[in-house]
Order: structure tokens, then C-alpha cells, then sequence
């Protein structure tokens, strides 16, 4: 655009000049005249020329647009021509690229949640229908799975909600000081029996003196209770899980370490992306984004260590209440 300002200043310091001359009577001379429109002319052209050259790039911007508006988000504009445009160029094909990455992402994640839906949905319906027909008596061993089957869409419903809220940033917490020892002792008291029946021997640790953490309670009951409902489910009879309070600096810290069976390091950098399992587990796969989003939350980060055949750490830092 600064070339388009150059030919119009020069076409504006031309035409002045051209009046000059004409107010000093020099208009009984028609070379010079004819020289200065030969150049207001051939100004003019460039002008246009350069004109032109911005509107194509506007054009193709336009048409690319129109095409994402419609749905279309492969849509790319080529990164030619000034420095402006340029720029324009590259910003546009970014966000083209984000919103073609945001919208494969948002048909997985509807199609995960479909997929979890109908597992205990066609374990209601077949349970009922079982009873309706007279198959199966309406006794506790057949109501048993339909109970399972909400009790699980339960769960999914609040994973679900939980995500929701924390993607559109109006998750609410509820801060106050919180003994990270007690907070320990109470997601062990909360799957006592769940680690028992499992034969898995479930404990907590702590030093005296930890500062407390500047948490919502329920909320981070919640994160580190799925951390551990997932150690759980990856230890076998016999095994361990500690759920260790701590302090590093300016951080509580609250590790969960298990004797299982360990992740693969493939798998290990994608734990915490939602739907993401191992072979034969029996969760969702949204256990441990719900506690990545939440600790993120609250200003706190999550790490993972595994070995395949030892065991599983994952590591919760958290800010201490000031």
C-alpha cells in the first residue's frame, strides 16, 4: 500500500504543477503540458497496475473465506505478493488449519461419546427387555447390571459436564486452605473398599508440617480420586498404591504410584488426552483428562513417569495458600 501512496502523491504533485504553469500562462506552450499529461497518464496506469495487483490477493482471500464459511476448512490462500499481504496470508491459513484441527477433533470426540453411550444403553435395554418378556425374573441378579449400566452413564454424564466446563473456562472453584495430608486420607477412605475387593493394598503418607493448598476441595477430591480409580484398575491383585502428600518450594505435591502393569511409551505422552486407553481397560479414557483440566484450573500442573512392569507415578503440583 505504500507504493499506492507514493504514485498518488506524485500524481497530486504533477497535477499542481501542471496548474502552476497554466495559472503563469504557460498554457500557450503545449510541449510541456503534453509532457506532463504523458506522465500524469503513465502514473495513473501504474496505479491502476497496482491497484490491481492488491485486489487479486483480496479476491482469493475472499473466496477462501466464503469457502470456510461453508464448511470447507482446507481452504488456503497463497502467501505471495507484499509484505502485508503476506502476513495476512500466513494468519489466515493458521486459523484455516485450526479450525480443520478443532473440527476433526470435535467428530472424534462426538463419536467417542456415542461409542461409550451404547455400551451400558444396550446392556439396559436388553436387561429390561429380558424382564418385559419373561426370560429373566425381576430379581436382584438381573436387576444387578442395569443398576451397573446407569450408575456408568452417570459417570460419563458428570465426566462429560466436567469437561464442558473446564473448555469453556467456567468451571467454578471454590478455594480455601486444604491439608494435602487430609486430602490424602480422604480419596483413600473414598476407595477403601474398591482397592479391598480388588485385593490391591491402598495407602496414604505424609510429613508433619505440609502447607496447606489453595484448592477447592471437592473439585481436587475429584481429580486425584481419578488418578486413582485409574492405578486401581492397572493393578493387580497383590499390588500397591500410595497416594503420597508432600511439599517442593512454593508447591504441595501429591504423587499416586502404583505396582502395575505400567504404560507403554507410546501411549505414555497421550494419557492425558481425553478417550485415550490402553489395551483392555475398562474405563473411559476421560479419568485422567478431567484431572489434567482441573489441576490446570487451579494454577497446578501434571506429570506422568511409567515403567512397563514396574508401576505408574503420576505427580500433582499445586499452589500453596497464601
Amino acid at each position: 500500500m505504500w507504493r499506492f501512496g507514493c504514485f498518488v502523491l506524485i500524481i497530486l504533485f504533477v497535477v499542481s504543477a501542471l496548474i502552476g504553469i497554466a495559472s503563469r500562462g504557460a498554457v500557450h506552450f503545449p510541449l510541456p503540458l503534453f509532457v506532463g499529461a504523458f506522465l500524469l497518464f503513465v502514473l495513473l496506469a501504474a496505479a491502476v497496475q497496482a491497484l490491481r495487483g492488491v485486489a487479486v490477493p483480496v479476491d482469493e482471500i475472499i473466496d477462501a473465506a466464503r469457502r470456510i464459511e461453508s464448511g470447507d476448512y482446507s481452504a488456503r490462500i497463497q502467501e505471495g505478493g507484499p509484505r502485508q499481504l503476506r502476513s495476512v496470508a500466513r494468519a489466515f491459513n493458521s486459523m484455516s488449519a485450526r479450525l480443520k484441527t478443532t473440527d476433526e477433533r470435535r467428530r472424534d470426540f462426538l463419536a467417542d461419546v456415542v461409542h461409550e453411550l451404547r455400551t451400558p444403553l444396550s446392556v439396559i435395554r436388553a436387561e429390561a427387555e429380558a424382564i418385559q418378556d419373561g426370560v429373566h425374573p425381576a430379581d436382584e441378579e438381573h436387576l444387578a447390571p442395569i443398576i451397573d449400566a446407569t450408575r456408568s452413564l452417570e459417570v460419563l454424564v458428570e465426566d462429560l459436564r466436567a469437561l464442558a466446563l473446564t473448555d469453556t473456562g467456567s468451571l467454578a472453584l471454590h478455594r480455601e486452605p486444604v491439608d494435602p495430608a487430609e486430602l490424602a486420607r480422604d480419596v483413600v477412605s473414598q476407595f477403601a473398599a474398591q482397592a479391598e475387593s480388588a485385593g490391591v493394598k491402598l495407602t496414604s503418607t505424609a510429613p508433619d508440617g505440609l502447607s496447606a493448598a489453595n484448592i477447592d476441595p471437592t473439585r481436587m477430591r475429584s481429580a486425584v480420586g481419578n488418578v486413582v480409580a485409574n492405578a486401581l484398575r492397572h493393578t493387580r491383585s497383590g499390588g500397591t498404591v500410595v497416594v503420597a502428600a508432600s511439599q517442593a518450594g512454593d508447591r504441595v505435591v501429591v504423587e499416586v504410584t502404583d505396582s502395575g502393569e505400567g504404560i507403554a511409551p507410546d501411549l505414555l505422552p497421550h494419557v492425558f488426552e481425553r478417550f485415550v486407553r490402553g489395551p483392555g481397560s475398562r474405563g473411559s479414557g476421560l479419568g485422567l483428562a478431567i484431572a489434567h483440566d482441573i489441576v490446570v484450573a487451579h494454577g497446578g500442573d501434571i506429570g506422568v513417569k511409567s515403567t512397563v512392569g514396574v508401576g505408574t507415578t503420576m505427580r500433582i503440583a499445586l499452589p500453596i495458600a497464601k
